[in-house]
């Protein structure tokens, strides 16, 4: 006579199995982007933090994260948006602490090199060439997984374009923010 097991005791174990082999190879894909040199990347030309890949990352990803977030009659044509964006975030990750621009960049590291780009995100040429419908996958992939690690990394992603969008001027009328009072 076998013994069977319930099957909600089978899928939890399954579970915290598939968690810790997945948060010891994020760690070890981790390890292999730092390693492979992307964290040594001097910042891109005009940026005080950003490094070129992290530019073509955030250029990817920014307009896809940016969708009904401002109106398409807008005064700044979405080059200039997303430029302004991009040094937005530059400056923000230049006066985060140490700690969390080091964290920041780790998680940029994971996504730009392509050991790790494709498994975890499923963009597997490089973010130039990826389009909207791609973005869009990873983006609910991880934003909807059952790892906590992806979680919080498209959180992270969330908030670094939200507050870089929400922190410019032009943003505010459109959400109907009549701007910081006027100290006297």
């Amino acid at each position: 006579m076998s013994h069977n097991h319930p099957s909600s005791e089978l899928s939890r174990r399954g579970f915290l199995k598939f968690s810790a082999i997945s948060v010891a190879t994020l760690s070890a894909l981790s390890l292999t982007a730092s390693l492979s040199g992307c964290s040594s990347e001097q910042a891109s030309n005009g940026f005080r933090v950003l490094r070129r890949t992290d530019v073509g990352l955030l250029s990817a990803i920014l307009p896809v994260l940016y969708q009904g977030a401002s109106r398409s009659n807008s005064v700044t044509d979405p080059q200039t948006a997303l430029h302004n964006s991009l040094q937005a975030i530059d400056n923000n990750l230049a006066y985060f602490s140490p700690a969390m621009r080091k964290l920041t960049l780790q998680l940029f590291d994971v996504l730009n090199n392509p050991l790790t780009r494709g498994p975890l995100t499923g963009i597997w040429q490089g973010w130039e060439q990826a389009s909207i419908t791609q973005i869009q996958s990873f983006l609910q992939r991880w934003e909807n997984s059952r790892l906590n690690l992806l979680k919080m990394g498209h959180n992270a992603l969330l908030q670094l374009a939200m507050l870089a969008h929400y922190g410019q001027p032009e943003a505010w009328q459109h959400c109907g923010y009549p701007g910081p009072p006027l100290l006297q």
